[in-house]
């Protein structure tokens, strides 16, 4: 069974539990009445379940008879979503915010033969054997470290003077003796994501084939450069620079203590900009990329964003390519959604807050984007690993036992 929330019925949102998609006014014959796409959607602060309505109502005004039903992914990520609809045989058409590997693809439609699809942002990086089966609206970068100006005056720090790690743990010091939190973190995905986003961008910029050779077996976790990033991150978490508490908190929580200035830095992804804007702090908060062990400035991790697949399962497959195109290719859709969550796309500019306009400088100083797709792309799972072994330090693993479970967990998958 699913919940599906509607905007098709009248002006109420309503919960509706059933079997299939019904067409309104009571009918069962859902051609005579038009199509009914079901779309996964991932819920942020950002990506609100009213932003979505409003985005897709301009899709709906634009194709008579078809309309959009919202599937909210709710506390679990859109990936689970889709794999428990289908297991039970209860398929959606589309789905935001999935990025389909080697073992996932047969899932999804192939899209290579939809010649648009080619012009959509980091197509050929994503692309499985030649194969396009996902298409996004955008690119972010994730190897950022937001700060309070306040904080960082009050602290005597100067932001552009910090490149390096031992400088970065040095600064956390200085802001904890003038009072402050000094890096903001969370529990839920934040954990692992944010240790993603510090340790890939210097590992990954000296050792761009570092995943492909850890596939293959000739590097491993417990003696690469990820070691001594987990050895500074624990070093944080034992002086007190790290609140062991915050994992009790969610990805939203932790984002406002940071926005309300209870903490000085915030190591997020481009997407956090948004937030920013609304909460009218744009102009009181600085970035700069991410100190490295390594050469300076590193690589930008990052990603496509707005990802969008079609489900291979799909009732109404030529609608949902349709409805896809739309979603990557239209102009005022692509620049929504890029403003929405603080993305980028060349040939594409929006109205951007100093922050925003500070991240894109950093973005153009980057010597590369790393994008962990195709070979690159980890084990399924691999994320969710991650982020048990980074929450264990603050537990009483030590890093050497996180590098090890990683590694065992890795060898584990075969």
């Amino acid at each position: 069974m699913r919940t599906m929330w509607r905007r098709t019925c009248g002006l109420a949102v309503a919960p509706l539990v059933m079997a299939s998609a019904v067409a309104c006014g009571g009918g069962s014959d859902q051609a005579a009445e038009g199509t009914t796409l079901r779309v996964i959607v991932n819920i942020t602060p950002n990506l609100t379940e009213k932003y979505w309505n409003d985005l897709f109502a301009g899709y709906e005004k634009d194709h008579p008879g078809v309309k959009v039903a919202l599937e909210l992914t709710g506390t679990i990520s859109a990936d689970a979503k889709l794999r428990q609809d289908l297991a039970a045989g209860d398929p959606p058409d589309v789905a935001q915010q999935i990025t389909p590997t080697a073992d996932t693809a047969s899932l999804f439609a192939d899209l290579s033969d939809q010649p648009w699809t080619a012009k959509t942002p980091l197509a050929d990086q994503y692309a499985i054997d030649g194969k396009h089966y996902v298409v996004g609206v955008g690119e972010q970068i994730q190897s950022l470290v937001f700060y309070n100006k306040a904080a960082f005056e009050k602290a005597g720090l100067d932001a552009t003077k910090i490149r390096t790690m031992d400088q970065f743990t040095s600064a956390m010091g200085d802001l904890k003796d003038a009072g402050y939190k000094p890096l903001q973190t969370a529990g839920q995905w934040v954990t692992g994501s944010q240790f993603t986003m510090m340790a890939d961008a210097g590992v990954l910029t000296a050792e761009p084939k570092w995943t492909v050779e850890r596939k293959a077996g000739k590097v491993s976790f417990a003696e690469s450069g990820y070691l001594p990033y987990l050895e500074h991150y624990k070093s944080w978490i034992d002086k007190g620079y790290l609140d062991k508490s915050a994992l009790g908190l969610t990805y939203a929580d932790g984002q406002t203590a940071f926005l309300n200035g209870k903490s000085a830095m915030y190591v997020m992804g481009s997407y956090f900009v948004p937030a920013a804007d609304a909460a009218k702090k744009s102009d009181d908060i600085g970035v700069f990329t991410m100190p490295t062990d390594g050469s300076y400035p590193s690589g930008q991790f990052g990603n496509i964003s707005n990802p969008y697949v079609v489900v291979g399962k799909s009732r109404h497959r030529a609608e949902a390519i349709e409805f896809v195109k739309w979603a990557t290719t239209d102009p005022e859709a692509i620049k929504s959604q890029l403003a929405s969550d603080g993305n980028l796309r060349e040939g594409f500019t929006y109205p951007m807050s100093s922050l925003g306009s500070s991240v894109q400088k950093v973005l153009d100083k980057a010597p590369s984007v790393i994008v962990k797709s195709g070979e690159s792309q980890p084990i399924a799972g691999f994320s969710d690993e991650l982020n048990k072994q980074v929450q264990s330090l603050y537990t009483g693993s030590s890093p050497a036992d996180a590098a090890d479970g990683l590694d065992k967990w890795w060898n584990s998958q075969g």
